[in-house]
């Protein structure tokens, strides 16, 4: 049975999603969520155009990410969301994941909180580290870590420098 991972990472799929973390995680399908990418085909087109074929890659609504999620599946998945709070829409079907790893979360009007001694842009709001805490109490792995090969810095750092 494969196992599903999920990253946070505004970007969604880019280079580093396909160079870095797919071969690092030995995923063979790709899902991003975001409602707006998925009602428009040219983002989609833009997103998927450095995807190899051999990734199975959906950009889907959170809907769609939840019907995809409930089934089982033989290979390693990655979800891929813009921000924590879709986490916390998909509680339930990401509830066996193997892991949540935190990357690239740009400055929003809401965020207050910055994520310092780890390579990459890490803004939160007081609503994400909310969400985020649900989900490390229901027993999920998460950390910060933009790239593989860096340091991962564990969330309970980071929740007691708040």
């Amino acid at each position: 049975m494969g196992k599903t991972f999920v990253r946070v990472d505004d970007r969604l799929i880019h280079g580093q999603t396909i160079v870095a973390w797919v071969p690092t995680l030995k995923i063979e399908e790709i899902i991003a969520v975001d409602d707006v990418s998925a009602s428009n085909p040219m983002l989609k087109s833009i997103m998927t155009m450095g995807v190899p074929k051999q990734y199975e890659t959906h950009i889907v609504t959170t809907a769609e990410a939840a019907e995809l999620l409930k089934g089982e599946s033989d290979h390693n998945r990655l979800l891929i969301v813009k921000v924590p709070h879709k986490l916390a829409e998909l509680k339930s079907e990401i509830a066996s994941c193997e892991h949540i790893y935190l990357g690239n979360m740009a400055k929003r009007d809401d965020t207050c909180h910055q994520m310092t001694g780890a390579t990459g842009i890490f803004y939160l709001s007081n609503a994400d580290v909310e969400e985020i805490d649900d989900l490390v109490a229901s027993g999920m792995d998460v950390t910060f870590q933009q790239l593989p090969t860096a340091q991962e810095k564990p969330w309970s750092e980071f929740r007691a420098s708040l």
